[in-house]
């Protein structure tokens, strides 16, 4: 019996792992574009996902076309989103993040596409006219949790480098701050001892010219 658990758990987890897709994490300069091409079938579903991790105020121009360049998703200066579409042409889709309305800020953005449904983590799990055995449910439920662990662990991964991005820049600009108001608070205080020098510095009467 536990060798059987341990086939059907391992089953279960290869299945969360079994959809296609791709995750990445890439820089996105100022005034720059990125686009990426996936050929796929007619029928088929993707999902893409994107967020902005840092840079600017944390938004990207984004635009999805199908193989005859029609633009199927557009979306400008979003912060992240996710848009899901079924294919009705065979053939390569593109997609593209875009920062050309930035000057100066560079982006870190992250996306992830998804390909296709997940398959069943059971044989013939959709064509089975019984109940699925306590120990099936066990690993369907096992399988559940283990794509919420998944989700949980990229979602504060995101918010973790996020949050730290802003912490540096904040540090920064205190940092800065900090430097301004020494060199301020350094003048103004050779500016008062000079004052304060000047108003006791005697002054020396003039001598007259006369002579005999």
């Amino acid at each position: 019996m536990p060798g059987a658990v341990r086939t059907l758990c391992l089953a279960a987890l290869l299945g969360a792992l079994g959809a296609g897709g791709t995750e990445l994490t890439l820089e996105l300069p100022d005034s720059a574009q990125r686009c990426f091409h996936q050929e796929l079938e007619s029928g088929v579903k993707f999902t893409l996902d994107y967020q902005v991790i840092s840079g600017g105020h944390y938004d990207v121009d984004c635009y999805v076309e199908d193989p005859n360049g029609k633009t199927i998703y557009q979306e400008t200066k979003k912060q992240y989103d996710s848009f899901s579409h079924h294919t009705e042409l065979k053939g390569v889709y593109t997609f593209c993040f875009s920062n050309e309305f930035s000057t100066f800020s560079h982006k870190i953005v992250y996306f992830d596409f998804q390909v296709g449904d997940e398959p069943p983590i059971l044989p013939d799990m959709n064509n089975r006219v019984t109940a699925l055995t306590q120990l099936e449910s066990a690993c369907v439920t096992i399988h559940e949790m283990l794509k919420a662990v998944i989700d949980s662990q990229t979602h504060y991964r995101l918010r973790e480098a996020q949050d730290r991005s802003r912490a540096e820049e904040l540090n920064g600009r205190v940092s800065y701050w900090s430097v301004g108001e020494t060199l301020i608070l350094f003048v103004v205080s050779i500016g008062q001892v000079m004052l304060l020098k000047s108003f006791f510095t005697e002054k020396r009467p003039s001598s007259g010219g006369a002579g005999t």
